[in-house]
């Protein structure tokens, strides 16, 4: 058989086409975004967090309700930039009078307006939703974190404390709690709701938190020797937090409406503070003959509420996975 020269070993499909193809396929991949599919340059996985807030810009529903707790929380801080009078400040001979220049809400029953109470009531409700849900989302949080990080007589011992503060009615916890009361600030209030509402968040934590550290991140770092509180901190929290932010804002119109309640029932706030609670309590007997008085805070009050719930649903959509 002739011995074959070097030249004529290397046909143009051999090594030498086998390179070039390489050479200009490499070429192409480098003119082409992304990869050889084209699909754009390979991104960074996104997180739970940056999907969620995605979703939420996109969500009209997210949209409005945030504008309008926007609103709400500038006039709680500066009610001076739409209302110029004095809450406190009334006249009885316009007792009842209906709307009127400069008063667009008209009087309640001792002559004070009605638009610069309604104004000024944002206030105490907004603080009262606000402050109760940190309190309550502290407390319920780090305590069902534990319970469910650590489990055993601690786990035990916090379930059956729940139990307890689940049997006991909210409306007439307050009636008998906040009735000692004398301050007219909502500091007490707050207590009360704090006091009562954290078993909720604790028992959200606590599921939460079993779940996510039986997750094999979590038994990886474990087997690295990770500490108990780096694992807490650095990978069980930040993948349970998310149902408990869900409750939490929920839960948020709900201690309005529970502040608002406990005024109308004379416990709550009282004056001289402004309330929305204590505007209804002092409106109902006058709903026939001045509608009006009771019309305003009542609407307050109930937009308020359900802008947090509407903003509540959003996150709840946005955050969990099992809707996307």
């Amino acid at each position: 058989m002739p011995e074959q020269t070097p030249d004529e070993s290397i046909s143009p499909a051999g090594a030498g086409g086998v390179m070039d193809l390489a050479l200009e396929e490499g070429a192409t991949l480098e003119k082409t975004p992304g990869g050889p599919e084209g699909t754009g340059p390979a991104e960074k996985p996104r997180s739970l967090w940056s999907d969620a807030w995605r979703d939420l810009r996109r969500n009209p529903v997210f949209i409005i309700s945030a504008l309008i707790i926007l609103f709400l929380v500038i006039i709680s801080i500066w009610p001076s930039l739409i209302a110029d009078q004095d809450p406190l400040n009334c006249d009885l001979a316009k007792a009842q009078q209906g709307s009127q220049p400069g008063h667009p809400f008209g009087f309640d029953g001792q002559g004070c307006d009605v638009y610069t109470r309604t104004v000024y009531g944002a206030r105490n409700s907004v603080t009262v939703g606000v402050c109760s849900t940190l309190g309550v989302t502290l407390l319920g949080g780090v305590l069902g974190a534990l319970a469910g990080f650590f489990g055993g007589w601690w786990d035990s011992i916090l379930s059956r404390l729940t139990d307890v503060f689940f049997g006991i009615p909210v409306v007439l916890g307050g009636l008998v709690f906040l009735s000692v009361v004398t301050s007219s600030t909502v500091w007490p209030v707050i207590g009360f709701i704090v006091l009562l509402g954290w078993p909720q968040i604790a028992r959200i934590a606590r599921g939460s938190v079993i779940t996510a550290k039986q997750n094999d991140y979590v038994q990886a770092a474990r087997a690295l020797g990770a500490s108990n509180s780096r694992m807490m901190l650095r990978h069980i929290t930040p993948n349970a937090i998310a149902p408990v932010i869900v409750v939490a804002t929920i839960a948020l119109g709900t201690y309005i409406s529970l502040e608002a309640t406990l005024s109308f029932l004379g416990v709550g706030l009282k004056p001289p503070a402004v309330s929305w609670g204590i505007d209804i309590s002092a409106a109902s007997q006058y709903i026939r003959n001045a509608p009006h008085m009771l019309l305003w805070p009542a609407g307050a009050l109930a937009v308020t509420v359900l802008a947090f719930i509407m903003l509540g649903d959003a996150v709840r959509d946005a955050l969990d996975p099992k809707l996307r």
